[in-house]
């Protein structure tokens, strides 16, 4: 990993990821997580102020970026539950089976290199009645948009420590495992449409 991998992204994508529309769709998914919790890609723990205490006994976040989770030491001492730090890509998830209530992701599966198998891995170590709660950009429904994505993807994938800006979101999920159960997509106000296509929602277990 080079020195703008490991010093200059993190503080990039901290900045991106922390712009107001997106951290109003956290603010809308968040809150739904319950009991023990698996975050994959947590970063630099934007999501953490969003969770509700009263429902949430722990927070697991998964992210290979060891310097994102020391910018997000201060969110996470101010919480009312435990947060634990695993330093590993998505694809690698070393818990038990069925040992997470809720798995979250929002804005990572852009990002991991293999998401089917790290989805087959979520699938994996959710428990029976279990959620997997989503928000994540990707492939656009206007021609025109989806066009633009493809041509802008593989600049923006280097710029951008590998995300992804084209991934039809609701067929990784089929292909992961899951069935989405609660599907709502838009662009976000205020962002560029070839970036701001998103879906979130809920799926379980298939």
């Amino acid at each position: 990993m080079g020195l703008y991998d490991k010093h200059v992204l993190p503080r990039i994508i901290n900045c991106v990821c922390a712009a107001k529309p997106i951290m109003k769709q956290r603010e809308k998914v968040v809150p739904l997580a319950e009991g023990t919790v698996l975050e994959i890609g947590i970063g630099t723990g934007l999501n953490l102020p969003y969770y509700d205490a009263d429902r949430v006994a722990r927070v697991i976040g998964l992210d290979p970026s060891e310097k994102s989770w020391e910018l997000a030491g201060k969110r996470a001492a101010q919480l009312d539950f435990d947060v634990e730090f695993i330093g590993l890509p998505g694809e690698q998830i070393p818990l038990e089976d069925a040992s997470i209530d809720t798995v979250l992701v929002t804005y990572a599966l852009c990002t991991i290199p293999d998401p089917v198998t790290a989805l087959h891995g979520m699938a994996r170590v959710l428990r029976p009645g279990g959620s997997l709660i989503f928000c994540e950009h990707g492939k656009a429904p206007d021609h025109s948009v989806c066009k633009r994505q493809d041509q802008i993807n593989p600049l923006w994938r280097r710029i951008f420590g590998g995300c992804n800006l084209n991934r039809d979101i609701p067929h990784l999920l089929d292909d992961g495992g899951f069935e989405v159960v609660d599907l709502e997509r838009m662009y976000l106000p205020g962002t560029p449409k070839f970036a701001g296509y998103t879906f979130w929602g809920s799926a379980r277990l298939t």
